[in-house]
């Protein structure tokens, strides 16, 4: 009898692992949809005043991401310096970052604020604020709220131009 009760042990032991082993297999990779971001990269004013603008959308999640719609305002310390309205249609895989340029046209204490940043050669302190509406890939699209602060230093050898 004690054969018997070894190989009913052994038996359940085999099917629990067998059946913790497939559900294993099952589960695949986690999907993962957190919030993304967006941040100027370069920004370089053009003769006729307006600004080349490189914008940086950020997707921190573990599936692609599809940029539809960017809106957001761009404002330094002295307050409002222009507004961004973009369809990119951008497509960044997981844990990437893509560009997308615009032109803008700066309102005029803006365009004041940079051209003070660049004669001083100084740093410009800058807030995005707005929405960026992205679609994880096999999802609903959505609109995210973006509230990023960050600084633009001007580009030594490169006139007119902040990174």
């Amino acid at each position: 009898m004690r054969p018997m009760r070894v190989l009913a042990c052994l038996a359940s032991t085999t099917l629990a692992a067998a059946v913790l082993a497939l559900s294993a297999c099952s589960s695949g990779p986690v999907r993962r949809v957190s919030e993304p971001t967006a941040s100027i990269q370069q920004l370089r004013v053009r003769a006729d005043g307006e600004w080349d603008v490189q914008l940086r959308l950020q997707n921190y999640s573990s599936v692609p991401m599809r940029f539809d719609r960017v809106a957001l305002a761009l404002a330094f310390d002295n307050g409002p310096a222009a507004q961004l309205e973009l369809s990119p249609g951008l497509d960044v895989g997981p844990e990437s970052a893509d560009v997308v340029n615009a032109t803008l046209t700066p309102l005029p204490a803006g365009r004041a604020r940079v051209a003070a940043a660049l004669a001083d050669g100084a740093a410009l302190s800058y807030t995005l604020s707005g929405s960026l509406d992205a679609t994880p890939q096999d999802g609903k699209q959505r609109a995210w709220t973006i509230q990023r602060e960050s600084a633009l230093s001007p580009v030594p050898g490169l006139p007119g131009a902040l990174r």
